[in-house]
């Protein structure tokens, strides 16, 4: 057995990036930190953590500290379950990869709805969150992927639909004849990041092939539809976010026929999924609001 007051003290450590900051959170000193993570150390007869500013796990600290969360995210739920006090002195954290669009446009009520936790997001392309489950660093995510990650469970959310919008200034200056190789080739577009493809698919649906884009980098789903507002670029932008803008014509679709859909998928991991049961449940109903159905 691996002594509990340890296991939280190394988990605040991986947490804040120092025993400072740690023992300030569990009311010890720190060397009484240093204290219980020597003696794991000694225990497993490994290095758990790399000192430094901040400090973080070894790749035997990391699959200690996954395992760590996840039985701490059980004994919360036993204990609520059971009408039991919670033993730990912190809630549990639960991890979660998520792209920036859903982040910024429905996801957060389905996080509000679910108390007694702390949440870690991670913001990374839907094409690539599930990757973060395969390296087992999330309990859950949102993802473009249907088909489940080994070890996790799959459902489908809904589509977000996205349109390829810009200002009408915007579009009068670099589109005058409409959606033509020239114009997107030469008109600023907006990139979330290098793993943004939105784009690229769309002007490949649109016009049959490939362009390469002249590019703003905005990594921030506000960001983005505040460029597209200021005739910065032309992106691609959820319709949630944007539909009062294109209802005041403040923002106008590139061509209103063709929007592209992505599907998302709820991914999560199979060992905690019935402790993460109200926030699955959450999740959905928030999607269902959104989304357009599976």
């Amino acid at each position: 057995m691996i002594d509990p007051k340890s296991l939280t003290a190394f988990a605040a450590v991986l947490r804040h990036g120092s025993f400072e900051a740690a023992a300030h959170e569990l009311s010890v000193t720190p060397s009484a930190i240093s204290q219980r993570i020597k003696g794991l150390e000694e225990r497993l007869g490994s290095v758990l953590v790399q000192r430094g500013t901040p400090c973080i796990a070894t790749e035997v600290g990391a699959r200690l500290h996954r395992h760590s969360e996840e039985v701490a995210l059980l004994e919360a739920t036993l204990a609520k379950d059971l009408d039991l006090p919670n033993a730990s002195p912190t809630p549990p954290h639960i991890k979660i990869a998520t792209n920036a669009d859903s982040l910024a446009s429905w996801l957060m009520p389905a996080l509000a709805a679910s108390e007694g936790v702390m949440y870690e997001l991670i913001v990374d392309d839907q094409e690539h969150s599930a990757e973060w489950l395969r390296r087992g660093e999330v309990q859950a995510a949102i993802t473009s992927h249907s088909t489940a990650i080994q070890g996790n469970d799959s459902a489908p959310l809904g589509s977000l639909r996205y349109i390829a919008s810009a200002s009408p200034e915007f579009i009068k200056r670099w589109c005058p004849q409409g959606i033509t190789d020239e114009a997107i080739r030469t008109a600023p577009a907006l990139l979330y990041s290098h793993k943004d493809k939105l784009q690229r698919e769309w002007v490949h649906r649109q016009l049959g092939h490939n362009i390469t884009t002249q590019n703003h980098k905005i990594p921030s789903a506000r960001g983005f539809v505040d460029a597209a507002l200021l005739g910065m670029g032309w992106g691609m932008n959820p319709e949630v976010l944007i539909r009062d803008h294109l209802t005041q014509g403040r923002l106008v679709a590139l061509d209103p026929a063709t929007p592209l859909d992505i599907p998302l998928f709820w991914q999560v991991n199979r060992r905690v999924a019935p402790a993460l049961a109200p926030l699955t449940k959450a999740v959905k109903l928030a999607a269902t609001k959104s989304l357009l159905p599976p």
